[in-house]
């Protein structure tokens, strides 16, 4: 069993920055594959970035050079650094946890958090 907390969403001014930090419980953290989905009002939960147990990295094509993920091991903890945010990317964000492959797919993903809001205004 995974529990993942996230923290760091806000509210930022388009152009901004934030930084989402995951955190996870367990002792197999290095084992999984995380990532990020996103998901606004009225939309589909979409895939963001995600990061393999080898730190292999993908992205969505609409935060790539804006948006990176990365992880630490030891802190058991997974983050997405966001820039040059725009008010398109507001959305309620979730890390979630794959004990298998890195994919986009949420039903790949067997363990999520609750969710942190970001809303980037205009």
């Amino acid at each position: 069993q995974v529990q993942l907390v996230e923290s760091g969403g806000g509210l930022v001014q388009a152009g901004g920055s934030l930084r989402l930090s995951c955190a996870a419980s367990g002792r197999t953290f290095s084992s999984y594959a995380m990532a990020w989905f996103r998901q606004a009002p009225g939309k589909e939960r979409e895939f963001v970035a995600a990061i393999s147990r080898f730190h292999s990295i993908t992205y969505a094509d609409s935060v790539k050079e804006r948006f990176t993920i990365s992880r630490d091991n030891i802190k058991n903890t997974v983050y997405l650094q966001m820039v040059s945010l725009k008010p398109e990317d507001t959305a309620v964000y979730y890390c979630a946890a794959d004990k298998a492959l890195m994919t986009a797919q949420t039903v790949d993903y067997d363990y999520w958090g609750q969710g942190t809001q970001v809303t980037v205004s205009s």
